[in-house]
């Protein structure tokens, strides 16, 4: 029998300990897979497969390997939801995502009551990291310091007449309340201030009201699929204002619904995929592009990246890599990570630390050119 016991204890450690350790780490994504946003999330998802494989290939985190349970929120606050409950079931730590403010706050309570750590990856609106969520984090940044750059790049081209549109959602509303409080500071008051409803495809009343103001910029604070549509529709009315956009239409599909009516068209945004500078993030283009045959979208699939990569890094530095831990780690332990869009690093609040704008203009081929 005492030849027997040390022998039974080693096979229930193997089955029993060894097969617990061996389970695998199953972490969310939550993305706009379908709707108006898919081209950011199907991007979203190639990226962190990508990622995920290279991981796997190399025998995992501390011997465990990664499982993507992907979440469709489809753009949509109630499709989001129900999308936060199914993640929730199927047993995951932690969830990357996702693309829209009001999409992210949608099923921000759902995570944060179920004790899941969620990194936002596009969603900017000041308020989403202002409820003192612990386990809230995001890689992009705020509509504040949006605001405060698209404030000072329009008045310091000269614009003075500035009509601000927007589209009711959480982040376009605010970052077009955020740059309206700035242009007021510097004495400018907007000659028009108004919403569209997302989804129309017909803007000709709205642009003919603001005309009717004589703007001589216009600063529209929503996405790239309505902000095509008014490039479109602004030139089949022979109106040559120039139109500013936040970093919500930094996407090459703005090119495909504006065609020539693009060109001059400006945004501020963080760098796109073509423009990162770091080796890293030119090896993963270089790796992507061989896979996929395209580049991202975007560069918020690579925000979606690097949330994916700051996650890994937290869990692979932890004996016990729950929720808490995670997020005490990313915010106390991790310090200027190195990430494709630049050095990763959060505040108290979970926001990501530093400045990461720039301007944009779309040239006569449809290309965004850094300026």
């Amino acid at each position: 029998m005492r030849k027997i016991l040390p022998w039974l204890w080693g096979a229930a450690f193997f089955l029993g300990f060894g097969a617990s350790a061996a389970e695998p780490l199953i972490l969310g994504v939550m993305a706009p897979i379908t709707g108006d946003w898919a081209s950011e999330g199907q991007d979203m998802e190639k990226v962190i497969n990508l990622l995920a494989e290279r991981i796997n290939a190399a025998g995992g985190i501390n011997g465990r390997r990664i499982q993507i349970e992907i979440g469709d929120d489809g753009g949509d606050p109630r499709t989001a939801a129900l999308a936060a409950q199914r993640l929730i079931s199927s047993g995951v730590t932690a969830v990357v995502g996702t693309y829209g403010s009001s999409i992210t706050e949608a099923a921000q309570d759902i995570y944060n009551d179920e004790g899941i750590l969620q990194i936002a990856t596009g969603s900017t609106a000041i308020r989403l990291s202002e409820k003192g969520f612990r386990l809230f984090f995001r890689t992009c940044p705020r509509d504040d310091e949006q605001g405060l750059v698209m404030a000072r790049t329009v008045t310091g081209m000269g614009f003075k007449r500035i009509a601000i549109l927007h589209d009711n959602t959480s982040y376009a509303k605010g970052l077009a309340d955020e740059t309206a409080a700035l242009l007021r500071k510097s004495l400018l008051e907007p000659v028009f201030f108004d919403a569209i409803t997302p989804g129309d495809r017909d803007f000709t009343t709205t642009l003919v009201s603001i005309k009717s103001r004589d703007p001589d910029a216009i600063i529209f604070t929503g996405y790239y699929p309505e902000a095509g549509l008014l490039l479109r529709q602004k030139k089949e009315m022979q109106w040559p204002v120039p139109m500013f956009g936040g970093d919500a239409t930094n996407n090459t599909v703005l090119i495909e619904i504006a065609g020539e009516a693009a060109a001059g068209y400006h945004f501020i945004s963080p760098p796109g995929p073509l423009d990162l500078t770091g080796e890293e993030a030119r090896e993963f283009m270089r790796e992507y592009r061989e896979r996929y045959n395209s580049i991202p979208s975007s560069v918020w699939s690579l925000m979606a990246g690097d949330a994916f990569r700051v996650l890994t890094e937290a869990i692979r530095r932890l004996d016990d890599p729950t929720a808490e831990n995670i997020g005490r780690y990313l915010r106390d332990g991790l310090q200027a990570f190195p990430g494709f869009t630049g050095p990763i690093s959060f505040d108290a609040k979970g926001d990501r630390i530093g400045d990461v704008y720039r301007l944009y203009q779309v040239d006569a081929k449809g290309n965004f050119v850094l300026k």
